[in-house]
């Protein structure tokens, strides 16, 4: 019998993987939580520029496992992919620890963390996607375990994910700047015990049930076991589709004013299906579960784009307007992040059984009409936040419990519509266009992700005049201006300078009275400060939140219009 097997439940090697994987997203997890109020809280970076990065770096997250997954299929195995990704990604980590380190020294420490962030993004790419295509290979071909092993597996990464905002949190996030480098070390840390762990174990027990190493050698099992030969490449396509991506580039870039990462993410996202869908081999039918599966990527984007404000805007709230007192201690703002990750383990279990007694009922929903319930309480959870925020004047902070809700119900949409996106790719896919769709899915999460840190970057702001404030410290004789704040250096709005509310230093003012009477003056003198985006005005939060509100439900209105469409241009697959 092989170390592997176990008589009575699952192989040891999944366990093995459970770890592997939960230590690796306590890592990514632990530093995501961190990375936004890094940028603004030690770096002094504007929401705007910190929103930017951050869609920037979630957003190519998702691109680089194309490039890793090709690899190990090829050259060299998931095995070498995991060890090399998980350690690429702990020097990733512990550049940030130095970007941390070093935060006063801004040049330095920006310098430190786009390393970081390099190394981060490239190491991901080889991790993530060899890891969970091993556990399937624990079993016998046709095990019926492999399902609730899969289960299992998620389970860590939503451990990882729950225990990492609030560790990283409690050492990083303390309102003091420099200690944000605690939290960068631990999911350091985190990252090297994944990679310690599955060197140790993997020999012993990621084995198949034979006793052959899985991962081992690169997987080109693809091609031998499939009697659809690959798609061939027609140069002339290519060609044409390489140049259309070439002026989409260019416009992105300068007619919409978008960052190189942006430009590139977004019209490769048009130009990669587009070459795909205009492949004449292709028949009727495959062609249009394609479309099938373009139109529902396109309608994911609307819906990551606004659950990923977690990680963004979402954060500032809980930082900035959100009363965090509970048993005579302030809670982090990075804890609220571990809200998602519970309320999966909670309610995923549910949502199994209600679509099994669906299931078993003939009455289960579709997949087009699940993503469009998703979409529909995605819209209704910021529906929620906005009334709780209708009103509010800058510096006063709502309850918690708003917050805590919108997670609650964003959870409730994810377990609605994520689920169901690689395998409806699988099954609606064309054999030699498998991977390639694939790919295109995950380039609409790319896509996603770098659209949230775009609309993390309408995050309404309060300012006023740098002139006012300076007015205000000569006549109080207070320091009002935070350590290092470069006056010629700050934003305009309306051709003023300006500070946001959040950066003047109010903490240094001791007596109450002189602080209450600063602050009615800041209010009085605020500067009007609007964003806009595609014609819809956002002067404060209630209008921030609203456009997720509509963004996400019309999306979810159009969607449902067109399952019955989409279920006619599947024929047949659910």
């Amino acid at each position: 019998m092989a170390e592997n097997t176990v008589n009575n439940g699952h192989p040891k090697g999944l366990y093995v993987l459970f770890v592997t994987e939960m230590w690796e997203r306590f890592s990514y997890y632990g530093m995501r939580a961190l990375f936004i109020l890094f940028m603004t809280k030690a770096l002094l970076f504007d929401k705007a520029l910190g929103s930017q990065i951050y869609g920037s770096y979630t957003g190519l997250v998702y691109l680089t496992p194309l490039i890793g997954g090709y690899v190990a299929d090829r050259y060299w195995g998931n095995r070498k992919s995991i060890i090399v990704g998980g350690i690429i990604m702990a020097i990733g980590q512990f550049f940030m620890f130095l970007s941390g380190s070093f935060y006063e020294e801004v040049g330095f420490a920006s310098i430190m963390m786009y390393t970081g962030l390099g190394f981060l993004i490239f190491g991901n790419g080889f991790f993530k996607p060899n890891i969970s295509t091993m556990v399937g290979q624990l079993y016998p071909v046709g095990d019926k375990r492999v399902d609730s092993a899969f289960t299992i597996f998620y389970m860590g990464i939503n451990l990882g994910a729950f225990i990492a905002p609030l560790l990283c949190g409690f050492f990083g996030d303390t309102g003091n700047p420099a200690d944000f480098k605690w939290g960068f070390l631990l999911a350091c840390m985190g990252m090297i015990l994944s990679v310690i762990l599955f060197v140790l174990l993997k020999n012993k027990y990621i084995v198949t049930p034979d006793g052959q190493q899985i991962g081992a050698a690169p997987n080109k099992s693809r091609e031998e076991k499939t009697d659809e030969p690959a798609a061939p490449v027609s140069m002339k396509t290519l060609v044409i589709w390489a140049a259309i991506w070439v002026v989409l580039l260019g416009a992105f870039y300068f007619a919409l004013d978008k960052d190189v990462i942006g430009a590139f993410i977004f019209s490769l996202t048009i130009a990669a299906p587009g070459y795909i869908i205009s492949d004449p081999g292709l028949t009727k039918v495959e062609k249009q579960r394609i479309w099938v599966i373009y139109i529902v990527a396109f309608f994911v984007i609307f819906f990551w784009s606004a659950f990923e404000q977690a990680g963004a805007s979402l954060t500032y709230f809980a930082e900035e307007q959100t009363n965090r007192e509970a048993f005579g201690t302030t809670i982090p703002a990075s804890y609220f992040q571990s809200v998602n990750a519970i309320a999966i383990v909670v309610f995923a279990p549910i949502f199994v059984w209600l679509w099994g007694v669906l299931g078993k009922k003939n009455m289960e929903p579709a997949s087009p009409y699940k993503q469009a319930i998703g979409l529909f309480l995605l819209a209704l959870g910021y529906l929620v936040i906005a009334f709780g925020v209708k009103g509010l004047e800058p510096g006063v902070k709502v309850s918690m419990m708003w917050l805590l809700s919108l997670y609650t119900i964003h959870t409730l949409g994810e377990l609605c519509l994520s689920p169901i996106g690689l395998s409806m790719v699988n099954k609606l896919a064309p054999v030699k266009f498998a991977s390639l769709l694939m790919g295109v899915w995950f380039l609409s999460t790319a896509a996603a992700n770098k659209f949230a840190g775009t609309l993390s970057g309408l995050y309404p702001e309060a300012v006023v005049a740098v002139s006012d404030v300076e007015t205000i410290e000569k006549d109080k004789t207070l320091q009002l201006f935070p350590e290092g704040f470069n006056k010629a250096g700050a934003p305009e709005v309306s051709g003023q300078k300006v500070i946001p509310f959040e950066r003047v230093n109010l903490a240094s003012i001791t007596d109450q009275t002189v602080k209450e009477d600063v602050i009615k003056q800041l209010y009085s003198k605020q500067v009007e400060n609007v964003k806009k985006f595609m014609g819809f005005s956002i002067a404060n939060l209630y209008d921030f939140f609203m456009l997720f509100v509509v963004m996400a439900g019309v999306a979810s209105v159009i969607l449902f219009v067109l399952s019955k469409k989409l279920m006619d241009m599947m024929h047949g697959v659910r």
